[in-house]
């Protein structure tokens, strides 16, 4: 290779390649042109791209997932931190089955309404019952994944329903 050509303590960042055009004739004292040519990334790179950007247009779609996701990793932590804070947690269950009975005395609604009111307190009830036993046993011990995985998709599904809706 020429010492015309060879590139002399020029930095760039990895992943880039550069070309160098030597000097042209006639132009002393000016310095040589650098053309920056990027590389291309990888089609999985792309692919996990377009995965992440469709995830963050459809956030809000999403919500019931999201905090599924958490409740699954924070019961992990807290399971392995400290298993008897299932035992803490139990008494929380009873707690969709108090605001059923509240909004009902308050609130008296037609037939539709108490329906939802019905699913959304069973559905909180299996949720928090799901979560003081995987706090206490961890969540991935027995039916629990199954649960969740229940669980999670019933609370998607109504959430997507009734979004709809609105």
């Amino acid at each position: 290779m020429s010492s015309r050509i060879r590139t002399r303590g020029v930095k760039t960042a990895a992943g880039v390649h550069t070309v160098h055009i030597p000097r042209q004739r006639g132009r002393r004292g000016m310095q040589p042109f650098v053309v920056v040519v990027p590389e291309r990334p990888s089609l999985a790179w792309e692919l996990f791209g377009y995965l992440v950007r469709l995830l963050w247009e459809h956030r809000g779609r999403l919500a019931p997932f999201a905090l599924a996701v958490t409740a699954l990793a924070v019961t992990a932590v807290l399971h392995w931190w400290a298993w008897w804070s299932g035992l803490i947690l139990a008494p929380a269950a009873v707690a969709p089955l108090v605001w059923l009975l509240i909004v009902q005395r308050r609130r008296p609604v037609g037939r539709s309404v108490i329906w939802w009111r019905i699913g959304l307190t069973v559905l909180g009830t299996v949720g928090l019952v799901w979560l003081a036993l995987a706090a206490a046993f961890g969540p991935l011990a027995g039916p629990l994944p199954v649960l969740w995985l229940l669980v999670t998709l019933a609370a998607q599904v109504g959430w997507l329903v009734v979004r709809r809706r609105g």
